[in-house]
């Protein structure tokens, strides 16, 4: 019996990484997509991976270059593809460059900025993302007031939120002024807003929220809106490739 699962066409492309779903639905109507030779204009038409050929523009897509790079998110900035409110996303900084389509790998909000990363290799993805993966993830965050030692050792104890255990891995004041103050906040797991909602329930707000590091890979001096390419050693450091 053939238990080979099917997957729509647009899905196909989408979870190869070379375009979203929705582009992908766009290149098919368009007649740019063929499955064994022949165009397919049906999104939805069933395709089993690893058996059907599938080509864009007459390309294999197995064939298409992987790409991984990183880019300095500025503030005030999504992190979608197409937002529904008419907000500029990050795929603003990519703005005239040849580059493939690429995915975001995890996620910033708009009012935090810092390391994101980008590329087409979905399975690489997964393992940047994967919990079990154990990637680190480390915050420069500037708040509203001068945190106590017991307030640093609350965040690092950890708290109940919605249902959720939020807690930082690791936390140390790195300055403080006389009414605000930059922590290091060091991540193990990534919960949505988890570090703002840490602090907002100690009574805390976040003024900057600016990812430094991801694994062993800093921001280092990358301009705020600049991307670079990751070299082979780093792309196999976060995840292999």
């Amino acid at each position: 019996m053939n238990t080979a699962p099917r997957h729509g066409l647009a899905r196909v492309l989408s979870k190869h990484g070379v375009c979203s779903r929705t582009q992908a639905a766009q290149w098919i109507l368009a007649g740019r997509v063929s499955v064994d030779g022949s165009v397919v204009r049906n999104p939805e038409f069933p395709v089993v991976i690893g058996r059907h050929r599938v080509d864009v523009d007459g390309q294999a897509l197995d064939g298409a270059p992987r790409i991984y790079l990183m880019l300095n998110k500025p503030r005030g900035l999504v992190t979608t593809a197409k937002d529904e409110h008419g907000r500029d996303t990050v795929y603003r900084c990519f703005d005239g460059t040849t580059l493939p389509w690429l995915a975001p790998v995890g996620r910033l909000d708009k009012a935090s900025e810092g390391l994101l990363l980008f590329s087409n290799d979905p399975a690489w993805a997964a393992r940047i993302t994967d919990p079990r993966h154990g990637l680190d993830k480390t915050y420069h965050v500037q708040v509203d007031t001068v945190p106590t030692p017991a307030l640093l050792q609350a965040l690092h104890a950890g708290l109940e939120d919605d249902g959720e255990w939020l807690v930082a891995k690791q936390v140390e004041m790195l300055r403080a002024g006389g009414r605000n103050a930059w922590l290091e906040i060091v991540l193990d797991e990534g919960r949505n807003r988890q570090i703002r909602r840490l602090l907002a329930a100690h009574d805390v707000g976040v003024l900057r929220l600016v990812r430094v590091r991801v694994g062993e890979l800093p921001l280092g001096g990358l301009a705020k809106g600049a991307w670079r390419l990751l070299t082979a050693a780093e792309v196999s450091a976060l995840g292999g490739a």
